[in-house]
This record gives C-alpha cells, sequence and structure tokens, in this order.
C-alpha cells in the first residue's frame, strides 16, 4: 500500500507489463494503482526489431520513472536505464513490502478498515524507513521496537505478536574462547560458577542465544547468535568479562581471546 498517488522522477518502480504495443511497453504500477509507458526507444539498449523480443505481457519487470505528467496521467518509464543490481535489489524491497503487507492484514484482521490500516502504518513510518524493516526489528526487540511509536496498546502488540509469529530473523554467529583456572581447593565450583556468569544469569538480552560449552581444560567456548554483529561482538566479551570477574574474585585467572590455543586442536 503506497501513500502516493504518484511515484516521484527518478524512483525505481515495480510493475506487471499488461499490454505491448508497436511503440512501446505498458507496464502496470500496482502500488500507486496506475500505469505507465516504456516507449520503444527506452525498452532496451540499441534498436529493436520487435518489442516482444524485449518484454511479455505478465512479466514483472523494474523500470526507472522519467517524467510524470498528472494532467494527463501519464508516466514516462524507462526499463534499459535499470542494471542488474537495482533490478534485484528493487525486486527484494517490493517483496519484502508485499510481506510486510500481508502480516499488517495478519495483525489488524483481513477486513480492517482503510483508516485503521493507515494510522497503525503511518505510525510505524514514523520510526522506520519501511513496514518491513518495523516488523523485522519488532521480531527482534519485541515490545521495545514499538515503544516510541504512536500506536496503541492493543496494536503494538497485535504486531509484535505477528512479528514473532511470521518474520524471519537474520542472524549471526560469533565465537570466543575463555580460559578459566582457580587453583583454591574449592577450585572446580569456582569455575563453575564463573561458567554460570558467563551464561548470563538472566542478562542476556532476549533476541540472543548464548552457549557456553567446555572445550579442554582450561578452555571454555562461548558462541553468541544475535541479529547482527555488533549485539553478537558485545554479547561475547560481555559473557568472557563476567565469567573472568568471577573466577579472579576468588583469586584465580580468567583470560579472553577469539582462537582456540594450538595446543588445543
Amino acid at each position: 500500500m503506497n501513500n502516493s498517488d504518484y511515484p516521484e522522477v527518478g524512483e525505481l518502480v515495480v510493475g506487471e507489463v499488461d499490454e505491448i504495443a508497436d511503440f512501446g511497453v505498458f507496464v502496470d504500477l500496482e502500488a500507486y494503482d496506475t500505469r505507465g509507458l516504456a516507449h520503444i526507444s527506452e525498452v532496451a539498449s540499441g534498436w529493436i526489431k520487435n518489442v516482444r523480443d524485449h518484454a511479455r505481457e505478465g512479466e514483472t519487470v523494474v523500470a526507472k520513472v522519467l517524467d510524470i505528467d498528472t494532467d494527463s496521467q501519464q508516466i514516462d518509464l524507462s526499463l534499459k536505464d535499470v542494471n542488474e543490481h537495482q533490478r534485484k535489489d528493487t525486486i527484494q524491497a517490493w517483496k519484502n513490502e508485499q510481506k510486510a503487507d500481508n502480516w499488517m492484514e495478519i495483525a489488524l484482521g483481513e477486513d480492517v478498515d482503510d483508516e485503521v490500516y493507515q494510522t497503525v502504518a503511518n505510525g510505524l513510518l514514523a520510526e522506520y524507513d519501511t513496514l518491513y524493516e518495523a516488523f523485522e526489528e519488532a521480531a527482534i526487540h519485541g515490545m521495545d521496537a514499538v515503544e516510541d511509536t504512536d500506536l496503541g496498546d492493543e496494536h503494538a502488540e497485535a504486531i509484535v505478536q505477528t512479528a514473532r509469529e511470521n518474520v524471519s530473523v537474520p542472524y549471526v554467529t560469533v565465537t570466543g574462547y575463555v580460559d578459566l583456572e582457580c587453583p583454591a581447593s574449592d577450585g572446580v565450583d569456582e569455575v563453575k560458577e564463573a561458567l554460570q556468569a558467563a551464561e548470563g544469569n538472566g542478562e542476556v538480552p532476549p533476541e540472543v542465544e548464548l552457549d557456553v560449552s567446555y572445550v579442554g581444560s582450561p578452555e571454555y567456548r562461548i558462541n553468541v547468535q544475535a541479529p547482527d554483529y555488533k549485539t553478537a561482538e558485545s554479547e561475547l566479551e560481555a559473557s568472557a568479562e563476567r565469567a573472568t570477574e568471577v573466577i579472579e574474585a576468588a583469586d584465580g585467572e580468567g583470560e579472553y581471546h577469539r582462537e582456540r590455543r594450538e595446543d588445543d586442536e
């Protein structure tokens, strides 16, 4: 769903070829409930003998908006001015927004009033660039992702629940190691306490998965899965720091490192 009646000049738009004429290709721009024309000179580079050699009806295409005449409701498009990288990125963004539109209907109901839909959408778009980004952040951070929006509690909870149930969140995994040694008579118990601290003691954010495993005395592996590298690296270092603080408080030694020790290979 789009807030504007027309795209902007220079914008890359996704559409479906709905008619092919000798002079060009008509493209249905569903997001704007209108269509544009790519003149034969803008369909492909070089001399074109037959337009149908370069486009087919029903094909999904990405076009660049060259000009808009609102009086005549004419939109001039170019297919040849879109490179492969732009085409792939635009198609992916379009698919993402289609998913987000579907998630909005799940969250608000298929029969949601247009005004309600737009109010909720505007609330999300005031904080995020796209609805897809809003749902992705809601899937990762839960209610924290929508607390700065103007959404009421009912709609905010519906967005978060839908996001958690439908959005596949991209995760990254990082690994580090911590050496833990304690010469005290109860050193084994102190190491266990340090490992519990490494695992978080309830301090790990819900969007982060953290696992600590034994490698070989005195080395332990810390695996962290998080939505982005910055968060993953931060939680990895925090885990090792918690373990080190506990073991050093018991007069032991702790050391964090990113690679396995050579003698453990």
